[in-house]
């Protein structure tokens, strides 16, 4: 296409989403690759000064498990999932809001904007429990498992999200949580971002991830379009697994909570933040009502 033809079909989606609430859920690649973050930074302050709110919350579980390991502490995960005692979390705290939410927040400066960087633990905006025991197969065995310091959301208060989106700051958040007694808990990026999204009464919620969007069972075809009972049929059939589930399953509460759509979308593309939002035919999955 044509740079005003690219124009021209962005410009309705741009005065359909002026003002609106959008949550971006940075992962993947993007949080271990500079130069694919700064693009989607970029893109994100483009939203921004097109008259988007936006709010980013960001994983970072490769870098977490490359600390450990520089620091001399072996990672262990059963059955997929990360075990996180007390000295893990404190490791987790300082990459996640000390290094990754400090990095982003001083790339949306470098392009003009404002940013504050957060965790889930200021102004109680996310508040969790620790999670029960949790049922997993190693091998061929099924066994109960404690995960140790990770928490499931129980509340959000978006307040201090909406004094800093009024003020005109892009809020980072870092997903880590306390819990009622006021002890820190690590919680899923992709359960968080969603949370966050319904809080906030979000018009759309994006999770970058490694992937092109939901595929098919062969992984040859993207759904570019899905509505929820086709999203659910499909995980409950199985063709939707692994890390696409929390993802999915995410986007599919947000979107019954409120949210217009959410979208799963390939962040390593450059500008695919940006193609699948104000283009027809976008570039990865929007879930829908």
């Amino acid at each position: 296409m044509k740079r005003e033809d690219v124009l021209m079909e962005a410009l309705p989606y741009i005065q359909k989403f002026y003002g609106k609430t959008i949550v971006i859920k940075l992962g993947g690649h993007a949080m271990v690759d500079q130069s694919i973050l700064e693009t989607v930074i970029r893109d994100a302050v483009l939203l921004r000064y097109v008259g988007m709110k936006v709010v980013l919350v960001h994983g970072g579980g490769p870098e977490i498990t490359a600390k450990m390991e520089a620091m001399g502490k072996e990672p262990k995960f059963v059955g997929g999932l990360r075990i996180t005692d007390a000295e893990t979390l404190e490791i987790a705290q300082m990459v996640l809001v000390g290094k990754i939410n400090d990095g982003i927040v001083s790339l949306i400066a470098n392009c003009g904007t404002r940013a504050v960087g957060i965790s889930g633990n200021d102004g109680n905006l996310l508040i969790a429990r620790k999670m029960e025991p949790q049922r997993v197969k190693v091998g061929e065995v099924e066994q109960e498992v404690d995960l140790g310091q990770v928490g499931e959301i129980e509340e959000v208060d978006p307040e201090v999200l909406h004094c800093l989106l009024a003020q005109n700051y892009i809020p980072v958040v870092a997903p880590i949580a306390i819990d009622r007694q006021g002890r820190s808990l690590n919680i899923n990026a992709d359960t968080a971002a969603a949370e966050i999204a319904i809080a906030l009464g979000a018009f759309k919620l994006v999770n970058l991830t490694d992937v092109d969007g939901v595929m098919d069972a062969d992984r040859t075809t993207v759904y570019h379009r899905l509505a929820l009972t086709e999203a659910e049929a499909m995980i409950g059939a199985g063709v939707i697994a692994g890390g696409m589930i929390p993802k999915l399953e995410g986007c599919m509460k947000a979107v019954r909570n409120g949210v217009a759509s959410a979208h799963v979308v390939n962040g390593n593309r450059e500008h695919n933040l940006l193609l699948e939002l104000f283009t027809d035919q976008g570039v990865g999955t929007m879930l829908t009502l």
